[in-house]
């Protein structure tokens, strides 16, 4: 057990959208934190050890070792309440939980999965040569999910309702993953491409936007915050 007074660490891998998804919230509750890559796929990795589940992202916080990104999350929010990322009605708690779980396991399935997998996974793992069919399956899903958006957006200042809420962070960890190889037709709507400038100038944002895969060069327009 760790001693709580250490600073939190977070293992990660960089293009994981489940750990940008708490990169975006620790640095938006302004919760400073030593990042530890994991390559995971290597065998001198002890994510097992950290995490039985054998998942990043890990969060080494108040002597305890977090798994599951969505129970990280709500943790933070719950412990360090400010800036509130959760609604504090039940009906609102229950809307942002259905938008996250609709990104990280529908969205994440249809889309970030195969689309990661075979354009970026398999060169860093040197596990074999991209399967196009997989790439246009992702790539055709990712147009119905801006449309879902769209429409939320056409009713909503923010994802899941009037304010900004883990719902809006979960979408953008997902998105950002996919814009980082250029893979979002940020032309297909207005609204969402304007949700999506506005969360991405968040400060919270800043380390995700500098982040460098080795062997995987960001499109150029993934850092600039007038992209549209």
């Amino acid at each position: 057990m760790n001693p709580p007074s250490q600073t939190p660490r977070l293992y990660h891998t960089a293009l994981s959208p489940f750990c940008r998804k708490v990169r975006l919230v620790l640095a938006e509750k302004r919760i400073e934190v030593e990042l530890a890559e994991d390559r995971y796929w290597e065998g001198n990795s002890e994510l097992l050890r950290r995490n039985p589940a054998g998942k990043v992202p890990v969060l080494r916080i108040d002597g305890r070792m977090l798994a599951e990104s969505q129970a990280i999350c709500e943790y933070l929010d719950e412990t360090v309440p400010q800036p509130p990322l959760m609604p504090a009605d039940a009906a609102g708690r229950h809307e942002v939980r259905r938008l996250c779980a609709w990104f990280d396991d529908k969205f994440y399935h249809e889309v970030t999965q195969p689309i990661l997998e075979e354009r970026v996974w398999k060169k860093i793992m040197r596990s074999g040569y991209p399967d196009s069919r997989a790439v246009k399956a992702g790539l055709k899903a990712v147009k119905d999910h801006l449309d879902y958006l769209a429409g939320l957006l056409e009713q909503r200042r923010w994802l899941a309702g009037s304010t900004l809420s883990l719902a809006d962070f979960t979408a953008a960890a997902h998105l950002s993953c996919l814009d980082y190889i250029s893979d979002v037709d940020w032309d297909r709507s207005e609204a969402v491409t304007g949700w999506y400038a506005t969360i991405k100038s968040r400060p919270a944002f800043r380390s995700i936007l500098a982040d460098q895969v080795p062997g995987i060069h960001p499109a150029p327009h993934y850092a600039e915050l007038d992209f549209g």
